[in-house]
């Protein structure tokens, strides 16, 4: 069985909720709450499912399946007679037919003097389909679960309806904390398949740190043989994956699906996403557009300067998704039909390029959390520059505030080319971009795959510092 890489903190928060549960043992209210959201595929239930390994305390981990509201609770029962839970015997006894009544039987039935464990995934699929649900959840826990030492977990993969459960205006408000699972970071990926840091960084542009997919990677393969594997394995997790995450938030027929590949293939202003999307109305991509950046599929970027722009770009948000929807998605009667060598020798091609700009979000979030590092300050804010004409465009702008700053921080290229170092000439342009934003000195940053070759820059980062800053969290 494969060791499981990662999630130290995540399984750090659960168990001090656990701690907390069993600490508060026969209190008034000693039973806590957790809202877990995170990306589908990106591992929320293998984490859980580790953390119940790890503790052993009774529990019940019941899933929805977006059914209906009776088929719902038909699926909790039989999971409540397949838990661990003391008394369980008592559900298939009464067999409630309602979901107040499933949630005060299942109180009942949760020890009094020990701790447990209540799971609810896929949560979002109960408040579509369950009328009143989030008030019957209310109910139970203020009244009946709060008071047992009980650790509830709701999971959900739908980013938006999770953060509503939450929110002031619901129900639920303030029941419990909020939790983000995000992907494997660089650093777990390089760890878990023994890969240098550049590889690393390279692994998690393509798999989008999900673990379905890193853990189908050879430990020690570089990214050429992983592809060549995947790409001859027409079920592959690389394969797959995106697909079943559209299709559980997006109907194939839906116009989003089409929006989403025009971004996917390159296309970053709404004009030309409208144009490769099929010349749709300025009203109808407004919407799906919309409906993208609320499920977090789709990033919408202003850039980062001292004053107001309206040249917004777009971009799909998950590393992954924005591989697949780049160079396997259009391709894939190609590799269903054993050509997957086709496919492969269309990525190397590419290769270079694409990942030059794919990877820029993901090193400007490593200096996020490596700034301060006694070079730079601390940037609130950390983006991109450009104008409608690409003539000024500048990877790395740190800032105190966005989108229109206060304070200029510092400004930076990335240059992420195999062979080529950082140089003069790539100083030369920055100065000039530099130029065309602020008269101040303000300090310049190289990133660099390579090393830099040149004298003049206050701050230079390779592979090895951005991964460590995400050994550091």
């Amino acid at each position: 069985m494969q060791r499981f890489i990662g999630r130290d903190r995540e399984l750090k928060v659960l168990g001090d909720a656990l701690r907390s549960v069993h600490d508060a043992a026969g209190s008034a209210k000693p039973g806590q709450c957790i809202l877990m959201r995170g990306r589908r595929r990106v591992g929320k239930s293998s984490l859980v499912e580790e953390f119940l390994r790890r503790t052993e305390v009774p529990h019940l981990f019941f899933t929805a399946a977006g059914g209906t509201a009776k088929d719902e609770l038909t699926e909790l029962l039989d999971t409540v007679a397949r838990s661990t839970v003391p008394d369980r015997e008592l559900f298939s006894e009464e067999t409630p037919d309602q979901w107040n009544a499933a949630f005060r039987l299942l109180a009942e039935i949760l020890p009094d003097d020990s701790p447990s464990v209540v799971v609810m995934d896929e949560v979002p699929y109960l408040m579509h389909r369950v009328d009143a649900f989030e008030g019957m959840l209310q109910r139970a826990w203020d009244r009946l679960f709060s008071r047992k030492p009980v650790l509830l977990l709701l999971v959900g993969s739908d980013l938006s309806m999770m953060e509503a459960l939450n929110s002031y205006d619901r129900p639920f408000h303030q029941r419990g904390r909020e939790m983000v699972v995000g992907p494997l970071s660089p650093a777990d990926i390089g760890e878990m398949l023994g890969l240098a840091p550049a590889a690393a960084f390279d692994a998690a542009l393509v798999t989008g740190g999900l673990p379905l997919i890193c853990a189908e990677w050879r430990p020690g393969a570089d990214v050429w043989e992983f592809l060549r594997d995947s790409l001859d394995n027409p079920i592959s997790a690389l394969l797959v994956s995106a697909e079943r995450s559209l299709a559980a938030e997006f109907p194939p027929q839906a116009l989003s699906r089409g929006v989403l590949r025009a971004i996917g293939s390159g296309e970053r202003t709404f004009t030309n996403i409208a144009r490769a999307a099929g010349g749709i109305a300025h009203t109808t991509l407004t919407r799906a557009t919309d409906l993208l950046i609320e499920k977090r599929v789709v990033a919408a970027e202003l850039p980062l300067s001292l004053r107001p722009s309206r040249e917004r770009r777009y971009r799909v948000a998950d590393p992954y998704l924005r591989f697949w929807l780049a160079f396997l998605d259009p391709h894939m009667a190609e590799i269903e039909r054993m050509r997957g060598d086709l496919t492969l020798s269309r990525i190397k091609e590419r290769w270079s390029s694409w990942r030059g700009r794919a990877v820029e979000p993901l090193v400007r979030e490593s200096l996020a959390r490596l700034l301060p590092d006694g070079l730079l300050p601390a940037a609130p804010a950390i983006g991109g520059y450009w104008t409608r004409s690409n003539d000024v465009e500048i990877d790395l702008v740190g800032a105190d505030r966005q989108p229109v700053a206060h304070t200029l921080l510092f400004l930076g290229s990335v240059k992420w080319l195999e062979n080529s170092a950082f140089d003069a000439h790539d100083l030369a342009a920055l100065h000039k971009h530099r130029a065309a934003i602020t008269d101040e000195p303000v300090p310049l940053v190289a990133v660099s795959r390579n090393g830099i070759t040149c004298s003049g820059i206050q701050a230079a980062y390779g592979p090895e510092e951005l991964l460590g800053a995400w050994r550091r969290t």
